[in-house]
């Protein structure tokens, strides 16, 4: 069993979005569960809506739910604090600390990042506008020259998630395949994280 987690001190930088896209990326190879740990339920909400293509379990019956999951992956309350984290850390393979490409969100991922101390973690870039901008790239190399673990892969803003979040889908399955172009960001990630994991 693989266990991700999806944490951070600041919300509205896409981690519950990540959570879900994760989770179907792994539901394609694995028997799949999401956790959802944010007091928003933005995870069971986003199910009920529609339909995902794993289970996604309110944290409080998590445990009757994951007995043969083979992935789980864990969306947690923006701000938990240090302790909540580090336990966080000890229970996972990989946090996953996801981060919009400006000062506001990256000082509270940074904090994060300091928090977790050794464990196995990596920066995600998200919300970032598309080329020409280039405002994903230039954080990506900055932290990576600070020395903080960071994807290469950057997931790129879209209103696709919007209406993937409406529709209570991923966004892989949307009718639009303008939108669903957006799912490669998170096929690149999935990826990665198997590397990753797999690789350590």
């Amino acid at each position: 069993m693989k266990i991700i987690t999806i944490t951070g001190y600041k919300g509205g930088v896409g981690k519950s979005t990540t959570a879900i896209h994760l989770a179907t990326y792994f539901s394609e190879f694995y028997q799949t569960i999401l956790i959802d740990g944010d007091p928003n339920r933005t995870a069971l909400s986003w199910a009920e809506r529609g339909s995902l293509p794993f289970t996604v379990a309110d944290e409080r019956q998590a445990m009757k739910q994951v007995s043969g999951a083979e992935f789980i992956v864990i969306d947690t309350p923006a701000r938990p604090n240090s302790d909540d984290l580090k336990e966080l850390a000890k229970g996972c393979d990989l946090l996953v600390l996801p981060t919009a490409p400006d000062i506001l969100s990256l000082q509270p991922m940074l904090e994060t990042a300091k928090d977790v101390g050794e464990a196995n973690y990596r920066a995600l870039i998200t919300i970032a506008l598309p080329p020409p901008n280039k405002d994903g790239e230039t954080m990506r190399q900055d932290l990576k020259e600070g020395g903080i673990p960071v994807f290469n892969t950057i997931v790129r803003r879209t209103v696709g998630y919007q209406r993937a979040a409406l529709e209570g889908k991923p966004i892989r399955d949307l009718s639009d395949s303008r939108l669903r172009a957006a799912w490669q960001d998170y096929k690149k990630l999935g990826k990665e994280i198997q590397e990753v994991i797999h690789g350590r």
